[in-house]
């Protein structure tokens, strides 16, 4: 940290991350590509779908509905799969932690990992709520295209942001950047001005980061699936803030000693890069497609379960599994030892190959104690190596991959050994998405018809595969149809 006069009163300009961030949320004539409003349309039946699946779930279901027990709202935001009418910011954090509680939809990988999609739990409350009270003023309400629009900004943000700064080096969890995309795209949403947005952008990083603790050993909890959740709905409270006159602090990022960069990115400049903010990240973001499981292991996952017909009769022979995996894959998911609870499960590699090698399948209750107990998981995990293959981490850094690269290889006792099987795209990727689409779509289904009654659950469908109706569906209608 500098030394300087700390002791002048005058205000600075906002800061230029501020300020760019805020230009680009007006900037909706610029977001015009078939391929990014497509690719929000399937990220916004993909999110609703995973949430509604996650009601399965007693602990998700647990941390759901009002705070205080009957502190409901009439005319408030709904939350799909159920009867609560909430306030905006409540039904936030309840969106928020149902899309995020099996960890099974989108993801971005760069510098900083994150899921994107997180930042609906905000915005679907936001305006559900905005679109009721203006129908009670005699006003429009917002139309899914708004919906979508605000998905690919919220996207944008939290991904380009993504791209160079890597806030896990410094110990701090990713669902800043959700707090951050989700507090500009509901200020602008809400009817907030360019000032309006600032000032809810400085406060936004001024509540500064969650600490990794509760994602890694010895410490990983479910706090981690609720933690998007609890991003996203701060996001809604600080634009509602800002719309109420609340100030800003224009130097949040880079006042010297108190600022964002100084205080949590140990002086390290906050960098945009030079691509600016578009609708990348939204046209090339991952879908968890077929597992329910960390994205560095998908394409692990999907190798073991092509070797699963090779090895299934034969655990008791096995030497060892060589597991190699991209850089970032070795550093947040390669974990040994005990495994306490679902949410330690789903985020080691190990775990997550040994349960398709033994079983063929991955699905979410394969992280429950049920599953769990069996003794030849961790049998199995005891007998794996885990390594780093540089090629897979330089593909993985590429921006005109963005592979995900994992291989694994199974060795006998005998001698004999399986064939490296080797996945470097997940069918989630972009470069997939001529198989993944259609199995998105059976999984939205599923997943839909698993909580949503069956005449609604047909008009749901019939309006998502209809895209021009859907994008000029109200919101408050779109989400009658989620209510049970």
């Amino acid at each position: 940290m500098s030394h300087y006069d700390l002791t002048s009163a005058r205000r600075p300009e906002p800061d230029a991350i501020l300020q760019q961030i805020a230009d680009y949320v007006f900037e909706l004539n610029s977001i015009t590509g078939d391929n990014a409003i497509d690719t929000a349309r399937l990220c916004l039946m993909d999110t609703l779908g995973c949430g509604l699946l996650a009601l399965n779930y007693p602990a998700c279901v647990k941390m759901l509905g009002p705070i205080v027990p009957g502190a409901t709202m009439q005319g408030g935001a709904r939350v799909p799969g159920t009867s609560y009418e909430l306030d905006p910011v409540r039904a936030a954090f309840n969106i928020g932690a149902m899309v995020r509680w099996l960890d099974f939809n989108d993801t971005w990988l760069a510098a900083e990992w994150g899921h994107p999609s997180d930042n609906l739990g905000g915005i679907l409350a936001a305006a559900d709520y905005f679109s009721g009270k203006r129908l009670r003023e005699g006003e429009k309400p917002l139309t899914v295209r708004d919906l979508l629009l605000a998905m690919i900004q919220a996207h944008e943000i939290q991904g380009v942001l993504a791209l160079e700064n890597g806030f896990n080096r410094f110990g701090l969890d990713h669902v800043l950047l959700v707090r951050i995309a989700s507090t500009a795209v509901i200020t602008r949403l809400l009817g907030g001005t360019r000032e309006d947005v600032i000032n809810a952008l400085s406060n936004a990083f001024i509540d500064g980061a969650a600490l990794r603790v509760y994602r890694h050993a010895p410490n990983t909890g479910s706090r981690k699936s609720w933690a998007a959740g609890d991003a996203t709905s701060r996001g809604v409270l600080l634009a509602l803030h800002a719309l109420r006159g609340e100030m800003g602090y224009p130097s949040a990022l880079s006042a010297k000693m108190w600022g964002f960069q100084d205080v949590l990115f140990r002086g390290h400049p906050l960098r945009v890069p030079a691509q600016g903010f578009g609708s990348y990240v939204m046209e090339n973001v991952l879908f968890k497609i077929s597992f329910p499981a960390e994205f560095h292991a998908q394409t692990a996952v999907e190798a073991a379960i092509l070797l699963h017909p090779q090895v299934a009769k034969r655990l008791e022979e096995i030497e060892r599994v060589l597991i190699e995996t991209q850089e970032s894959g070795k550093r947040i998911i390669d974990k040994t030892g005990p495994l306490d609870n679902p949410a330690d499960r789903d985020h080691c590699i190990q775990y997550m190959v040994a349960v398709p090698l033994i079983f063929g399948r991955l699905a979410a209750e394969d992280y429950e104690d049920a599953v769990a107990c069996d003794p030849r998981i961790d049998l199995l995990r005891d007998k794996m190596q885990v390594i780093e293959c540089k090629q897979f981490t330089v593909d993985y850094l590429d921006p005109a991959k963005r592979s995900i690269g994992n291989s694994v290889q199974v060795f006998f006792r005998d001698g004999t050994q399986t064939e490296r099987v080797v996945v470097e795209y997940p069918i989630g990727h972009r470069r997939r998405r001529k198989d993944g689409v259609p199995a998105l779509l059976g999984k939205f289904e599923r997943n839909l018809r698993g909580r949503i009654p069956a005449r609604k659950a047909d008009a749901i469908l019939t309006l998502c595969y209809d895209r021009a109706r859907l994008e000029t569906t109200a919101v408050n209608r779109f989400m009658d149809l989620f209510v049970v």
